[in-house]
């Protein structure tokens, strides 16, 4: 085995203030397989995503996709209704996140800018509305993960009031 990748693991907890809104995007809910999975494959370009560059190097985007939505977001015991694309005003969709919940409990399931609009702090509107609508609902915990290399990332889960409370090493065989 060789290692991977190394994961940041954040949680929020009640009592943490919640991150304001920024109010630069509206949010909706995901229309249907086909849109999240077409996000999912657009965002691929560019990935911060060890796992993702991973298996870009054996599949196609839409594979990786397909795989990622399968081996997990089809898991979630969560309603699909509650995964949210945040638009421009024109409704252009900037992003995606999907608070869920799995077998451990609340999670930031997947979270992710469209190419183009990287760069522009959408991330931290995105965190927002996901912690703000998870926190709604009573929970004991919020967490989340990303890449150690995903800085970006994991800025945005501590301006929002996440620590990262554990290291975890990903090998592959």
């Amino acid at each position: 085995a060789r290692p991977l990748v190394e994961r940041l693991r954040f949680e929020w907890r009640p009592g943490t203030p919640l991150p304001e809104p920024r109010g630069r995007l509206e949010f909706r809910q995901v229309r249907d397989e086909g849109e999240i999975l077409g996000l999912m494959t657009e965002v691929l370009d560019g990935t911060l995503d060890g796992h993702s560059r991973h298996d870009l190097l054996s599949m196609s985007p839409e594979e990786a996709a397909r795989k990622h939505f399968d081996g997990e977001l089809a898991h979630y015991r969560s309603p699909r209704e509650w995964w949210l694309v945040g638009t421009l005003p024109s409704g252009e969709p900037v992003g995606f996140v999907c608070p869920a919940r799995n077998d451990y409990g609340p999670i930031i399931g997947y979270i992710a800018v469209r190419p183009a609009h990287r760069g522009h702090g959408y991330v931290d509107d995105l965190v927002s509305v996901a912690t703000r609508f998870l926190a709604a609902q009573d929970v004991p915990r919020i967490r989340a993960g990303t890449d150690v290399g995903n800085v970006p990332m994991a800025r945005a889960f501590e301006r929002a009031g996440y620590a990262n409370f554990e290291r975890v090493v990903t090998m592959v065989w």
